[in-house]
C-alpha cells in the first residue's frame, strides 16, 4: 500500500476539515515546508496537497507558495482544489506538480477536461468527492444528482486513469474508510483507485489493500500518529 499524506491548505496553513465543513477547521503539523520534509523524511513516496482556498473560489490560490513546496520536496506531489483550466493545469505542471487532481471541472467543463486528457493525460488525475453517493463539488459545498459510479464510468470512457475517490462523510472523522464504496467503485472500472476519507490506522489500510487498491490518502490520522509511513503493507 502507497500512502499519500495530505496537506490541505488555507491561507498558508495546514488543516484539517472535519466531512467537508469549512466551519469545522483545525490546525495541524507544522508550517508546510517544515510538514513537507518531515513526511518525506518519513518515507513518504508522494505527497498530497489540497488548495482549500482554490476548491471554494475556482483559482490556483496557493499556486506560489505549492510551486516552493514542489520546490523543496524530493518526491512526486499531486495537488488538487480549484483547477479548473489548462492554464492552470500547465502552471502546476511547470512548477514541478507531477499529479493534478481536476474535481469540479470534471463534472462542470467536458471540454476542457477533454483537452487536459489530451494534453497532460499522464499527469491527470480525477477527483470524486461523494456524499450519499451523489457528487459533490466547489470544494464540497454543492451536492449535485451525479452518481459516483456512473460518474467514475464517463471518466474512464474518456481516457482517466487515476481516481481519488472520497466519501465525504468519512473525511476527517477517524470512523474508518466507506469499504463498501470503494469495492463498488474499484470493481466498476478499470482506473486505479485511490481510497481517500476516514482512514484511522494501519488496520483500515489492510481492508482497503484487500479490496485490490493500492494507494490511499491519509489526513488525519498521519498527524495524530495512528499511522506511520514506515511498515506499512
Amino acid at each position: 500500500m502507497k500512502i499519500l499524506p495530505a496537506m490541505d491548505l488555507i491561507n498558508g496553513k495546514c488543516v484539517r476539515l472535519y466531512q467537508g465543513d469549512f466551519k469545522q477547521t483545525t490546525q495541524v503539523g507544522s508550517d508546510p515546508a517544515t510538514q513537507l520534509k518531515t513526511f518525506i523524511e518519513d518515507g513518504a513516496e508522494i505527497i498530497h496537497i489540497v488548495d482549500l482556498d482554490g476548491a471554494r473560489s475556482g483559482n490556483p490560490d496557493q499556486l506560489e507558495l505549492i510551486s516552493k513546496l514542489c520546490s523543496i520536496s524530493t518526491v512526486p506531489v499531486q495537488v488538487g482544489g480549484g483547477i479548473r483550466s489548462l492554464e492552470t493545469v500547465r502552471a502546476y505542471i511547470k512548477a514541478g506538480v507531477s499529479r493534478v487532481v481536476i474535481g469540479t471541472a470534471a463534472l462542470e467543463d467536458e471540454n476542457f477536461l477533454k483537452e487536459a486528457l489530451k494534453n497532460f493525460q499522464a499527469n491527470i488525475v480525477i477527483g470524486i468527492d461523494a456524499r450519499d453517493e451523489k457528487v459533490a463539488v466547489s470544494g464540497w459545498e454543492t451536492e449535485t444528482d451525479v452518481n459516483y459510479i456512473e460518474f467514475a464510468q464517463q471518466m474512464e470512457q474518456l481516457g482517466v486513469k487515476t481516481i481519488v475517490f472520497t466519501d465525504i462523510s468519512k473525511d476527517g472523522t477517524m470512523q474508518g474508510p466507506n469499504l463498501e464504496q470503494l469495492q463498488k467503485i474499484n470493481e466498476a472500472v478499470d482506473c486505479t483507485i485511490v481510497a481517500s476519507g476516514g482512514i484511522r490506522n494501519q488496520a483500515d489500510l489492510d481492508a482497503v489493500a484487500e479490496l485490490g487498491i493500492t494507494e490511499a490518502i491519509v489526513g488525519k490520522a498521519m498527524y495524530e500518529g495512528t499511522v506511520k509511513l514506515r511498515g506499512g503493507v
